[in-house]
């Protein structure tokens, strides 16, 4: 007579149980393979792509600046934080920029993804700006630009097409963005 606690009965149970728990694994994997392969991929901007529709308040508050208020000029568009390293650099580098290159036509807007006005405003405290500084706290400008890092920052020729695109900030990188901002500037397609 078998009793329960025969280990041999015991594993006798675990054999069956298992197909059915392989089953089970195997519909949930097929479901979530399902469920990437019918997801839109993502992926973000690059050089040719037309620049998506971006608006947000400036960080006083008094209005909304839209890429749209940009058309025919050539725009510098940063996305930054004021918890980023690398933009303690390149808010330097863009006020050189708008100093030089303004009077082409350079337009320079930095849009924050900061949380609140006051971590922007301390950031900038520390590192002033003398261009167009946006606060977008829904954080719609990234995600219509499907940023990949921060700072990211978008060249962007006068029909609003992006022609260049900068993930990060190295100091390195001064010298080709000012190029590409140069040949964008006097009309050349890259």
């Amino acid at each position: 007579m078998l009793h329960s606690d025969t280990p041999g009965l015991k594993r006798t149970r675990m054999r069956m149980r298992r197909p059915r728990l392989n089953t089970r694994l195997a519909v949930a994997a097929l479901a979530t393979v399902g469920a990437i392969a019918a997801a839109p991929t993502a992926r973000s901007l690059t050089n040719g792509d037309p620049a998506p529709a971006c608006s947000a308040p400036l960080l006083d508050g008094s209005r909304s600046v839209s890429l749209a208020d940009y058309r025919g000029q050539v725009v510098y568009l940063d996305f930054w934080a004021s918890w980023c390293g690398p933009c303690r650099e390149s808010f330097p580098f863009m006020n050189e920029l708008q100093r030089e290159l303004a009077g082409k036509g350079l337009q320079i807007l930095a849009v924050s993804v900061d949380k609140t006005p006051e971590d922007a405003r301390r950031f900038l405290a520390r590192y002033p700006a003398q261009f167009t500084v946006g606060l977008d706290v829904a954080a719609a400008c990234p995600a219509a630009f499907q940023l990949q890092g921060m700072p990211s920052s978008y060249i962007i020729d006068k029909g609003g097409v992006v022609r260049a695109v900068h993930a990060g900030f190295r100091n390195r990188d001064r010298a080709e963005i000012r190029q590409q901002l140069l040949d964008v500037l006097g009309g050349a397609s890259r």
